[in-house]
């Protein structure tokens, strides 16, 4: 009496097609979300750390070397700034972007001024150092 042995069974083989397409669309994302970006105010140098852990938002404050401060833009003050993010409901985060230049009794100044207005986190923005 002889056996016959059964082949084995084949494995399905693995979707690599909607792999590709996954891949594909978060680089259409990908690319679509890094050109919605507003860019930096122009002339303006970030301060640098050696690991920041955020990305230049587009609604932050813009502190120049004059002292001067920017909102979208805009010249502007803490308090007009501050009104304007609590109008919208985003003004427990308040992010401040200090230009390189800019002197740190203002950026401490800067935040006071929104802690006093009610911010709840102020987040300083700056650029990641070379090496």
């Amino acid at each position: 009496m002889s056996r016959r042995r059964l082949p084995a069974p084949r494995r399905a083989s693995e979707p690599t097609l909607a792999l590709i397409n996954i891949v594909f669309l978060m680089l259409i994302f990908f690319l679509v979300a890094a050109q919605l970006a507003r860019p930096l105010e122009r002339g303006l140098q970030l301060v640098e750390t050696a690991d920041p852990r955020t990305v230049a938002p587009p609604d932050a404050l813009v502190l120049g070397a004059d002292g001067g401060i920017r909102f979208r833009g805009q010249a502007a003050t803490a308090e007009s700034a501050y009104a304007l993010l609590a109008g919208e409901g985003a003004a427990e985060t308040v992010r401040v972007m200090p230009d390189r230049a800019a002197e740190a009794r203002r950026v401490v100044a800067l935040a006071g001024a929104l802690k006093a207005l009610g911010a709840g986190r102020i987040l300083i923005v700056t650029g990641q150092a070379r090496p």
